[in-house]
């Protein structure tokens, strides 16, 4: 084992499959010569040269087209935005283009893509460069969708992503590029659609992905102290999501709890709590309950920010009211 900070394993995942593939490239914005808006693709350019570490302009819709164009053709584009709220542009080249190329064409094209980058909030950004989109892309038959939590299931994933000949969104969060963690030596990958135990416990079920399993976790400890044992899945995929794990777990706790950074109407916390009542019903002891963002645009008072958020203790009421405590 090594210890990596989150960008350093993404870097890792990306030079690996470089070295291993002449047809994988880097582009976007400020990806080369400025080594990426986070330093994810830090030196990538002096190993890769500019043809396959590219600089973009900003025109998100034009060069995510670039790479649909290219992924139909043999090669396997890694798309780098800024931010995932700039994807926003892109947003006709991702669900009308590369998630539906392979239905459209009969299966003769495959879009081998990953479109990667920061997202979900990151301090005070405000409403438009703080959202969480998930739910968005997981909506979109055609696309895979990942979003990891720490540096080892950022490496794994991205090198099964870009492995993958199908589109993949791949989510970080903005706020973890400089997490440490440690990662496996050597070929190390994570297979797409696997949702990972956090933390094994008989009480409650906590299902949650990305930068809140971290306030999961913080949780269980608090409450391991009031000798309430949680149980964490981190779902690290969420289109396709490992419902069966979640069932399972489930069975053994009789009480789920779903937290997510993001508004709870249509939500992937509402899609969990859907299956959890279709397949494990009998198995409950209380209503699955979610902890979610306040339905509103995000704002850029931090009194407000700390409102709207996940917390510990909006986590450990919704836990309190499960166990009827």
């Amino acid at each position: 084992m090594k210890t990596l900070q989150y960008r350093e394993a993404l870097r890792e995942a990306m030079s690996e499959e470089m070295r291993k593939d002449d047809s994988v490239f880097l582009l976007g914005e400020e990806v080369a010569e400025y080594n990426g808006a986070y330093k994810v693709s830090q030196g990538m350019l002096d190993e890769f040269g500019p043809k396959r570490i590219i600089d973009t302009p900003i025109a998100e819709l034009g060069f995510a087209g670039i790479a649909v164009g290219a992924s139909m053709n043999g090669l396997k584009p890694i798309v780098e935005f800024m931010t995932w709220n700039f994807a926003i542009l892109a947003a006709d080249q991702i669900i009308n283009s590369a998630a539906k190329m392979l239905q459209m064409s009969g299966g003769q094209y495959h879009c081998p893509i990953v479109f990667r980058g920061g997202n979900g909030t990151a301090g005070q950004l405000a409403a438009t460069h703080s959202q969480s989109f998930e739910a968005f892309y997981a909506h979109v038959p055609g696309l895979k969708v990942i979003t990891p939590s720490n540096p080892a299931d950022a490496k794994g994933l991205l090198k099964s992503a870009i492995r993958d000949e199908d589109p993949v969104v791949f989510l970080e969060s903005e706020k973890m590029y400089g997490d440490k963690g440690e990662v496996p030596e050597g070929e190390y990958l994570i297979p797409i659609g696997t949702a990972n135990f956090k933390r094994k416990g008989q009480h409650v079920t906590i299902v949650s992905f990305g930068k809140i399993i971290k306030i999961a976790e913080e949780v269980a400890e608090i409450l391991a102290k009031e000798n309430i044992e949680i149980e964490i899945i981190d779902l690290r995929t969420i289109r396709p999501i490992d419902y069966g794990t979640i069932v399972e777990s489930i069975k053994k706790t009789n009480r789920c709890v779903v937290v997510e950074e993001s508004w709870p109407l249509a939500s992937i916390s509402s899609e969990i709590a859907y299956h959890v009542q279709r397949y494990a019903f009998d198995h409950l002891d209380a209503p699955v309950l979610r902890v979610t963002q306040t339905d509103t645009p995000f704002a850029f008072s931090p009194t407000l920010i700390e409102e709207a958020l996940p917390s510990k203790e909006k986590v450990i009421a919704a836990i309190k009211q499960v166990l009827y405590t």
